[in-house]
């Protein structure tokens, strides 16, 4: 609650323009990409941050008052990750959003935590480096919220996740100290990794106000194939058969029909909708490379009876495919109110088992679903347009929510693959984390933040 004190201190720590305790302007900040209901869930004050102080100030006023803080970067997470689910300051870390230093020979990246993904991506690959990880939103999300939810993408299948890309971070701890998690070397064995605990953590643990990430030389050329089926199972069965062959894409993602039709529709492309399945398969390396792999590859697509193949021959091309997966929650957005979107993940021989189950549910539960995924890492994102002013149709969702998570869990899989528990699966946790494992995360957590003032009543 904005209390008078509570007020009184914010205005007298920052400057009035980076205060905001409007009703509209409450309201515009208590939401993510979650959609959910924003009269339960309202901030008390939202505080533009512009420096590492600002940060620890905001801490110090969050003690003396007993207010939660939640950080917010580009609100595109899925989870309700920076919903204030019982009010509190929301921190904004869009202009704290500067690269820091970007060192070409030490292949590393110092930034700050509101920088945004694809901005960083542009600038480093204009000096022959490369930051592999790509969430479909990386046009907006940042770097900040990319740690806070250990964020992947396409590209995970070969280049790994963000946690893999981060050497070293600035955190402020729940009692306005600022520490450092790793060293800006490449190999660090002195003492815990610290960052490890940091990374995914969703701000509940300390708030990330600087990166520093390791970078890679960026690859010569790629292409990207697009293939389509008539079966599900064969373009599963086509992804286990290139990885057999020692082949290993920077991409393996997938579409089923309704994903494609949608997609068509709000973004007309060409598409063939209507087929069953596509796999967008993207290869890189040294340009001969790269053909030998296309070729190689698409001759499996053929015996495993892909029914059309298609490849990128220039950059634009490539784009234009990859802007219709990315399209694909957007499409969604255009047949319901609202669309949600899910990150359940299996190891890959269960793949095929995941996806029918989940259409099957979805169709069960009257549900309309459209399937993308990263399937070379076993990943699926059912993506469902509801309208949850419908309570009807609300009610039939939650039952498939829980049925699909029943599912993963039976294929030896986990309810969150990349986009982190936040609000949203909460109630699910102790399904996939043994009690005892639980236990130690809620000591961690009442460790590092005494006071629960770090975004609270998330993951557990």
């Amino acid at each position: 609650m904005l209390t008078d004190n509570l007020k009184k201190k914010l205005n007298k720590t920052f400057t009035s323009k980076n205060v905001l305790s409007s009703i509209e302007e409450r309201y515009a900040y208590s939401v993510d990409a979650l959609n959910s209901d924003i009269k339960e869930n309202l901030s008390d004050a939202i505080v533009f941050v512009r420096s590492i102080e600002d940060v620890q100030n905001a801490v110090k006023i969050a003690n003396q008052t007993s207010t939660p803080l939640i950080c917010r970067g580009a609100g595109t997470n899925t989870v309700g990750a920076c919903v204030p689910v019982h009010g509190g300051i929301i921190l904004n870390f869009s202009k704290m959003n500067k690269i820091l230093e970007i060192n070409t020979q030490n292949m590393t990246a110092r930034v700050q935590p509101g920088v945004v993904l694809g901005d960083l991506q542009k600038e480093v690959e204009k000096l022959g480096l490369f930051y592999p990880p790509d969430p479909s939103n990386l046009k907006v999300s940042t770097i900040g919220g990319s740690i806070a939810l250990n964020s992947a993408g396409a590209r995970c299948f070969k280049y790994g996740a963000t946690k893999d890309y981060i050497l070293d971070m600035l955190v402020v701890t729940s009692d306005g100290k600022l520490i450092r998690t790793g060293s800006n070397t490449i190999k660090n064995a002195t003492g815990y990794n610290l960052g490890s605990l940091f990374i995914g953590s969703e701000g509940t643990l300390g708030i990330v106000v600087e990166a520093t990430l390791k970078l890679i030389p960026k690859p010569q050329s790629n292409q990207v194939i697009m293939a389509y089926f008539d079966e599900i199972e064969s373009s599963i069965s086509s992804v286990d058969k290139i990885i057999s062959k020692k082949l290993f894409p920077s991409t393996i993602d997938f579409m089923d029909k309704n994903a494609l039709s949608t997609v068509e529709q709000f973004y007309p492309t060409g598409l063939l909708t209507d087929k069953k399945a596509a796999l967008i398969i993207e290869v890189d390396g040294e340009e001969l490379s790269v053909n030998k792999q296309r070729e190689e590859i698409c001759a499996i697509l053929r015996e495993s009876l892909a029914t059309n193949i298609q490849y990128s021959t220039n950059k634009d091309e490539a784009e234009h495919i990859w802007t219709a997966r990315r399209s694909s929650m957007a499409a969604c957005a255009r047949l319901k109110p609202n669309v949600t979107t899910d990150d359940i993940i299996v190891p890959r021989n269960n793949l095929s088992k995941l996806v029918e189950g989940i259409q099957n549910i979805c169709k069960h539960h009257n549900l309309i679903t459209c399937l993308v995924g990263h399937v070379g890492d076993g990943s699926v994102h059912p993506q469902i347009p509801i309208d949850f002013n419908d309570k009807k149709e609300y009610k039939e969702y939650k039952l498939a929510k829980s049925e699909i998570y029943r599912l993963a869990i039976n294929l030896g899989g986990t309810i969150s693959g990349e986009h982190g528990i936040g609000l949203e699966k909460r109630p699910y946790i102790a399904q996939v984390v043994e009690g005892g494992a639980l236990d130690y995360m809620r000591q961690i957590k009442k460790l590092f933040d005494p006071k629960n003032i770090l975004n609270p009543y998330k993951i557990f």
